[in-house]
């Protein structure tokens, strides 16, 4: 794992106790909230591995919550995100998961409200560091460090490069990009970490172009 700056090595600002365990696990379901859009009703999280484990002692749960909650990792109301969860009706459970993961800090949220649902798997890979893993059964690496939007499409000729084309247009770098389909011909999934932050005007042309089904934007 290649650190950018000491303050990567030392983790972000953050209501402790393990920036593994609780500002990587706040910054997993944030990142769930943004890509949702909305405060969801319901919560149903697995945890695997160390998460698993030493989840309430490491404040791992509140922390995930506090994410949903759009609690920053430094927010004082993390200690008492469950309760500010359920005080707003949201119903939350938590699974102690046997399977071995390919990363121990991992966490897959099923999240939802009476307008739909969304799976999300996250993995916290230290100093507050974290990846998403899987969208809705899509598979992609995200790091909710960067600007993204996430541009769900069908799998045709020219969509990749339409896209490009348009963040282009409006002199947006591309920092990193990858694209995840389920199968060929069907819905594909494309991530795009980009250098600055976009508005919603750059998004409504997206999903106005050809093939385009959903756009949904991450912010730094």
């Amino acid at each position: 794992m290649k650190y950018k700056s000491v303050f990567d090595i030392i983790g972000p600002v953050m209501i402790g106790p393990s920036s593994s365990h609780t500002a990587g696990a706040a910054r997993i379901g944030r990142v769930a909230r943004s890509l949702f859009g909305r405060e969801p009703k319901w919560a149903k999280i697995s945890l695997y591995g160390s998460f698993a484990q030493t989840y309430k002692g490491h404040a791992t749960d509140v922390a995930i919550i506090g994410g949903l909650l759009d609690f920053d990792t430094f927010d004082e109301r993390i200690k008492d995100a469950i309760k500010i969860a359920e005080d707003k009706g949201m119903s939350i459970q938590f699974i102690e998961e046997e399977a071995v993961p390919e990363h121990p800090n991992t966490a897959r949220l099923k999240i939802g409200d009476d307008s739909g649902e969304m799976e999300l798997v996250g993995i916290s890979i230290g100093g507050g560091k974290i990846e998403i893993t899987e969208l809705n059964g899509f598979e992609l690496k995200l790091s909710g460090h960067h600007p993204a939007i996430l541009v769900v499409h069908n799998d045709r000729f020219g969509a990749i490069a339409t896209v490009s084309n348009e963040l282009a247009k409006h002199q947006i770098n591309i920092g990193h990009m990858e694209v995840s389909r389920k199968a060929k011909g069907d819905m594909a999934l494309m991530t795009i970490e980009v250098d600055q932050g976009l508005d919603e005007t750059i998004l409504d042309a997206i999903r106005g172009l050809p093939h385009i089904i959903q756009v949904a934007r991450i912010a730094e």
